[in-house]
């Protein structure tokens, strides 16, 4: 199975739908997986997504806020949401996708948006940052918890709204005590990666010596010339897929569309039998 996943933080799908059009003709993603929808599920542009080649849809809404949408031109067998931390936020979806050789484990792609925690990265009088490495924490436990980990065939995308590595924000100094690069998060982060020791896709095909952003504030004026971003979106996959992943590209261009996202779609391409 050829597979080309594309994950994108689209900050209103609504708002944003002709940019999504004008990404899915373009690059033609067998699977899109959208985050931060900020739209229930009956809000949710359906028919006009499916007219671009998506039968098979998935959403985990809410209103105003958050929320995921998983769109594939490959059926899927369910859709499963998880509810991390039990506050109620649409934040996950998880579907099986068909297509697997036979007798062969399905591919479950988790699509996750993790909260972004904030302005002031002290648990103590911030309660969304609280509630940042509250959700890190029960990932953690969650993945943890699964059993066959060497048989799991399993993709995460999504805006994990942390930068890792000192090459995934502009300044690694200057960012240590900025939300979402900080100890605190960075540390959980890697216990997320390490519970199910997940390969970060990304980083398979670009350096981790090499800079390497997915997002760029708005109040850069010129943020190709600033160029002050971080890598807040990632693509994982488990080590039953290792290698399965051929390719992998940040759409930088599209944050020079107009009314864009402040983030860019990621595509990774994968051979998957």
């Amino acid at each position: 199975m050829r597979l080309r996943i594309a994950t994108w933080n689209i900050n209103s799908v609504r708002l944003r739908l002709d940019l999504v059009e004008r990404f899915v003709r373009a690059e033609k993603p067998d699977v899109l997986c959208l985050q931060e929808i900020k739209c229930q599920e009956d809000q949710f542009p359906r028919a006009a997504l499916e007219a671009l080649g998506f039968p098979h849809i998935a959403v985990c809404g809410q209103k105003g806020y958050h929320g995921v949408a998983t769109l594939s031109r490959i059926p899927f067998k369910r859709a499963d949401r998880r509810d991390l931390c039990g506050r109620g936020q649409a934040r996950h979806l998880a579907v099986a996708l068909d297509g697997a050789a036979p007798g062969r484990k399905p591919v479950v792609l988790h699509n996750l948006y993790v909260p972004a925690g904030g302005d002031v990265p002290d648990p103590a009088v911030n309660d969304k940052f609280q509630h940042k490495l509250d959700f890190l924490d029960a990932m953690t436990a969650w993945f943890d918890g699964h059993r066959t980990k060497g048989k799991n065939r399993m993709i995460l995308v999504g805006d994990l709204n942390v930068a890792p590595l000192p090459t995934d924000v502009w300044s690694h100094k200057q960012l240590l005590k900025v939300v979402s690069h900080t100890p605190p998060e960075t540390g959980r982060l890697e216990q997320v990666r390490a519970a199910h020791d997940w390969i970060d896709v990304m980083r398979r095909h670009v350096s981790p010596e090499q800079k390497l952003f997915t997002w760029w504030s708005y109040r850069n004026r010129d943020w190709r010339a600033s160029n002050r971003g971080r890598r807040l979106d990632h693509v994982w996959a488990t080590p039953a897929l290792d290698g399965a992943a051929v390719s992998m590209r940040v759409l930088d261009e599209t944050r020079d569309w107009p009314r864009t996202s402040d983030h860019v779609p990621v595509i990774a391409d994968f051979e998957i039998d």
